[in-house]
């Protein structure tokens, strides 16, 4: 299980297990707990990389992130200590 503190958003952290590459399961804490959910259950088989390029760039009104570019800056964090053997 791998933990991300968030920046600029509701929720305050994501839990996420990745397993040959792909997302498979994603836990939220605090947020919107119906929005959240339904992300979480719609990534959950999906590759890393498509996962963060559909997610990546998303605002949630005027902020600068959201939820879901939250994820997906996770899951690039994930990669890159994959890349450097951490």
């Amino acid at each position: 299980m791998n933990s991300y503190v968030t920046k600029g958003v509701c929720s305050r952290k994501i839990d996420f297990t990745v397993e040959n590459n792909k997302v498979k399961k994603v836990n939220f804490t605090s947020g919107c707990p119906g929005n959240l959910e339904g992300i979480s259950k719609l990534v959950e088989g999906m590759e890393v990389k498509e996962v963060i390029e559909r997610l990546k760039g998303i605002k949630c009104g005027f902020k600068s992130t959201s939820c879901p570019d939250q994820l997906s800056k996770a899951l690039e964090k994930h990669i890159k200590k994959i890349d450097l053997g951490a």
